[in-house]
C-alpha cells in the first residue's frame, strides 16, 4: 500500500517537476520514473509469487497430514500410484 501511495504522489508531482528543467533533465527523470515503475511491478510479482509458494507449502502439509491420518497401505501401492501422490495428480489426496 505504501508503494502505491508513493507511486501516486510521484505521478502527481511530475507536472510540477517539469517546470524549468532542461530537456535532458526531463528525459533523465522519465527514465528513472519508468525504471521505478518496472521495479515496483517486479516487486509486486515477487510478492504474489511468495504468497503462492506459501500456499503450495501449506497444501503439501495438509496433504501429508491427510495421508498420515488415512493410514493407507503404502506398501501395496505401485510406484506409479506413489509418484502420482507426490506429484499431486492423484485425486484421492488432493
Amino acid at each position: 500500500m505504501n508503494k502505491m501511495i508513493i507511486l501516486v504522489a510521484a505521478i502527481a508531482a511530475l507536472p510540477l517537476a517539469g517546470c524549468g528543467k532542461s530537456p535532458s533533465d526531463k528525459l533523465s527523470d522519465r527514465v528513472e520514473n519508468a525504471a521505478d515503475a518496472r521495479a515496483d511491478a517486479m516487486e509486486n510479482q515477487a510478492d504474489a509469487l511468495d504468497d503462492r509458494a506459501k500456499q503450495i507449502r501449506e497444501n503439501g502439509k495438509q496433504r501429508s497430514d491427510a495421508i498420515d491420518a488415512a493410514g493407507r497401505n503404502v506398501a501395496a501401492m505401485s510406484q506409479e500410484e506413489r509418484d502420482a501422490i507426490v506429484a499431486n495428480t492423484a485425486a484421492a489426496v488432493r
